[in-house]
């Protein structure tokens, strides 16, 4: 499924997550989504004299993401932390992809990690009185992505 026609928008508002074939629920943010390659720079002098720097194409790097999502009873998330921080690097990989889906509901890209796990999970500030709601933000790390 795509968009209605070519001057539409994907909304910022139509997403999903999806850790090893589970969709996450409660999310409520997804930043830092990049794909990117190291640059190699070339610079070397001719032999008229002239000066030269040369762009060339490098390695694709690793990357990381955060996702942020409401808190609830699930220990999902620092279970998973947990595994990381006992050094069981198998254990801990998983796959990872977000989606961004148009106004129907259907997928229109998605951003795909392998190998990923998590670096950090954090709780935001609670205060006595609040009116928001306590949400857990976590930081995904991968080796390879790839956008469909």
């Amino acid at each position: 499924m795509g968009l209605a026609d070519a001057f539409d928008s994907s909304p910022a508002y139509a997403f999903k997550v999806i850790i090893d074939g589970i969709e996450l629920p409660k999310v409520t943010e997804v930043s830092g989504l990049k794909n990117e390659v190291d640059k190699i720079e070339l610079k070397q002098q001719l032999a008229d004299g002239k000066y030269v720097v040369r762009q060339l194409v490098g390695r694709p790097k690793a990357g990381e993401f955060t996702i942020t999502r409401g808190l609830t009873d699930s220990k999902t998330i620092s279970d998973w932390l947990g595994v990381v921080m006992k050094g069981d690097v198998k254990g801990a990989r998983k796959t990872a992809s977000v989606e961004l889906l148009d106004y129907e509901g259907g997928t229109i890209k998605r951003y795909e990690f392998r190998n990923c796990w998590v670096r950090s999970v954090e709780v935001n500030s609670l205060k006595a009185g609040a009116t928001e709601q306590a949400t857990e933000k976590f930081t995904v790390c991968f080796d390879e992505s790839e956008v469909k």
